[in-house]
């Protein structure tokens, strides 16, 4: 669920922020958000999939279906 948050920040800083904001194709809400998510909650918020890539090995088996499902997910 989302909800507003009233928060101050430097007078000058606001338009830098806003600007930095549309160039990165973001909201200055988002921004703020994906900023608060990656510095403060760091890895804790990644999902199951990114938490672990790269950590399964492939089975040594072979045979039609093998291939098939490796050719889909691997």
């Amino acid at each position: 669920m989302r909800t507003k948050l009233t928060i101050t920040i430097d007078q000058d800083l606001i338009p830098l922020a806003k600007e930095y904001a549309h160039v990165q194709g973001l909201s200055l809400s988002r921004l703020i958000e994906r900023y608060l998510t990656k510095e403060v909650l760091g890895n804790s918020r990644q999902s199951f999939s990114q938490r672990w890539r790269g950590r399964f090995k492939p089975s040594q088996r072979s045979g039609e279906r093998y291939k098939a499902l490796s050719e889909k997910y691997l």
